[in-house]
């Protein structure tokens, strides 16, 4: 999922993440825009009680990480998040494909059962916290989806069902408007389906609702390991605008030394 940029230089409580890890979580984002000074970020830390903060910063702060290894909590690399843009009416478009059609999904228990297939086995910075290593993920991604599919902004692709004339759904992409702005903030196909141009579609759909509410550009994140996505998104015409570093700031003691 990605992050909503903070104005005011300060942690957030993270209701769900807590109530999920069952301790205080609280996240904080720094994007380029936000003063880039260090003060304002080390006074927010210092300030918070939370067992873990989720910090995302832009990667061109190159000399922050030592900075936070001073704020007396023990820091942990996560990830890196790429984010990359799409200027609407710039798409490639997808491939003729008959059986293939495109259309809302409003089934949060079907969403979620779908983000499960689709993200199994797939790592966040979740994986890189020993607090938060045991958990699993697909029902993260079950969380991220319900607020989308009961707002209806959640399209689902399908294709050829198992019968004849039957249809299933074999992908979907949750998206979040922010004025001029879509943001993709789950997107995949089903193993099955993978290497077929079906992600395309899907991207395409998303762009034609962006296009259809007047909307100028589509954004979207994955963590910089995920590069055979990031080649699809390269081919419709998305480009690399900027990167994130996520770091966990967890309370001295609570992650054991041996």
């Amino acid at each position: 999922m990605g992050p909503r940029e903070v104005l005011a230089v300060r942690t957030l409580a993270s209701p769900l993440e807590s109530a999920r890890f069952g301790r205080p979580v609280e996240r904080l984002t720094v994007r380029g825009e936000s003063d880039p000074s260090f003060a304002p970020v080390r006074a927010a830390i210092l300030e918070s009680a939370a067992d873990v903060i989720v910090l995302r910063y832009p990667a061109e702060r190159i000399d922050w990480f030592a900075k936070l290894l001073t704020t007396g909590r023990t820091v942990l690399l996560a990830d890196s998040l790429v984010y990359w843009r799409l200027a609407v009416g710039r798409g490639r478009g997808a491939p003729q494909a008959p059986g293939l059609w495109t259309g809302e999904l409003r089934d949060p228990e079907a969403a979620g059962a779908l983000v499960g297939e689709i993200f199994a086995g797939y790592r966040n910075h979740y994986g890189a916290d020993p607090l938060f290593e045991a958990y699993d993920l697909r029902e993260c991604y079950a969380d991220w989806t319900r607020g989308p599919v009961a707002a209806g902004d959640c399209l689902a692709l399908y294709g050829p069902g198992p019968g004849e004339g039957e249809s299933r759904v074999i992908g979907l992409a949750t998206v979040a408007d922010d004025g001029p702005a879509t943001e993709i903030l789950l997107a995949g196909v089903v193993p099955g389906e993978r290497g077929r141009n079906r992600y395309a579609h899907l991207l395409a759909a998303v762009e034609e609702r962006a296009s259809a509410r007047g909307g100028t550009e589509v954004v979207i994140s994955t963590q910089g390991h995920n590069t055979g996505v990031q080649r699809a998104w390269a081919r419709y015409g998305f480009k690399p605008v900027r990167t994130l570093l996520t770091v966990h700031l967890v309370r001295k003691g609570l992650i054991p030394s041996s």
